[in-house]
């Protein structure tokens, strides 16, 4: 949840000489944040408790434009962590003129800060505080390699544990490709029923996830042999691709009569599809399937973000995406490489999914390969205690996602 506005330092900001504007002023924006941050949050303005930290980074005159910005970073049952910066957007300029002013070409970080408002219990109308967080465990991807990292789980006993693992740390979903015990990548039927089976017999709650995307090059026939799998062998979910794109170096094909096919069949099946967005026309291509009654609400979006060919992992990408979602949607983020772990931290601080394991990173810090996926899954979840957001059992997120029991 975040809060923006824009103010003119006018000549009455100016205290000091110089036409220097005091840094109390910029405080004063950040308090103006705070309080539409408590109302959109809680229904009440609150008190603002303290701050933990400011530094001023640059200085401010008469004459430029400021732009103040906070989001809320942890939630409690009554305070509320927020984060604060100010921009100037544009500059001042009189030794050119006496109302001369420059629009930059980047903005000037000019003041951060933290702090904390409290909104107390009785005054609180209308919480909106972010539910459940689901956490999903992309535990053997198609390309991830036991070159790359020991760890990866191949065969069904190695994948039937690594879930187990994912479950206990705190995932309720299990991301699944499929891999032969020498790493190739399938999608063949009966490798998908011995790895399902490997899950449920050790974590039958997880909600199993099958992938339709399988590996470059496969038909649309091959990658979706997953689907044909029933009852207990059958997955809870199906991920949908929905647009040809390039894929590192190769591409990935995914046409608009391929991405109805699909639709189709998971649709038959009974079970909800992750519509995975790679890039920003992703969107655009989803909501043409939906206005052709190929997909059905509520819907569920994963941002794979990272991608060489996709759109790149950051909160300005993010942030954009998530202004152009259909209604009613949920939405998950599975950032590439060293993008994992903060976009997933984004999507917890933003309300939204997150998706980690060894799929998409290989890594638990730099340079320090993640034993697993499972010690991925338990760094989101601390995330999500530090913020006071609940992590979602496989239950909770079956109900979050609409599926069936």
């Amino acid at each position: 949840m975040k809060a923006r506005l824009r103010v003119r330092m006018g000549t009455h900001d100016a205290h000091y000489g110089g036409d220097l504007v005091d840094g109390a002023r910029i405080l004063a924006l950040f308090g103006d944040v705070a309080t539409e941050l408590c109302i959109r949050a809680y229904g009440d303005e609150g008190l603002f408790r303290a701050y933990d930290q400011v530094d001023f980074l640059a200085p401010v005159r008469a004459g430029d434009y400021i732009e103040a910005e906070g989001e809320i970073v942890k939630w409690g049952e009554t305070s509320l962590g927020m984060r604060f910066w100010a921009r100037k957007l544009i500059a001042a300029r009189p030794e050119a003129a006496a109302s001369a002013a420059d629009v930059l070409a980047e903005p000037i970080e000019v003041c951060r800060a933290s702090g904390t408002c409290v909104v107390p219990a009785g005054e609180q109308r209308t919480p909106h505080r972010p539910g459940p967080l689901i956490i999903t465990a992309a535990i053997v991807g198609a390309e991830t390699t036991r070159a790359h990292n020991p760890h990866l789980p191949l065969t069904p006993v190695e994948i039937g544990e690594e879930a187990a693992r994912c479950a206990a740390a705190g995932a309720s979903v299990i991301h699944l490709h499929a891999r032969w015990d020498d790493g190739r990548p399938t999608q063949d039927r009966e490798r998908f029923r011995a790895f399902i089976r490997a899950i449920r017999e050790r974590a039958p709650a997880l909600i199993i996830q099958a992938s339709t995307g399988g590996a470059i090059g496969m038909s649309i026939n091959e990658r979706c042999q997953p689907l044909e799998l029933d009852g207990q062998d059958g997955p809870d979910m199906a991920t949908l691709n929905i647009g040809t794109m390039n894929f590192g170096d190769e591409v990935f094909e995914n046409t608009f009569p391929q991405a109805f096919d699909v639709a189709g069949r998971i649709t038959q099946k009974g079970i909800p599809p992750e519509i995975e967005v790679y890039d920003a026309g992703h969107l655009d291509n989803a909501r043409f399937l939906i206005d052709k009654g190929a997909l059905a609400p509520p819907y569920h979006f994963q941002f794979v973000l990272g991608v060489r060919g996709g759109v790149a992992a950051s909160r300005r990408n993010l942030e954009f995406l998530l202004g152009d979602l259909p209604t009613p949607s949920t939405w998950a983020v599975a950032g590439v490489g060293r993008h994992q772990l903060p976009m997933a931290q984004l999507a917890v601080q933003m309300g939204g999914h997150a998706r980690v394991g060894l799929e998409d990173n290989i890594y638990l810090d730099k340079g320090v390969l993640a034993e697993g996926s499972a010690p991925l899954v338990a760094r989101v979840v601390e995330e999500a205690r530090a913020v006071g957001r609940e992590v979602a059992t496989p239950r909770v997120a079956r109900d979050l996602l609409g599926i069936k029991s």
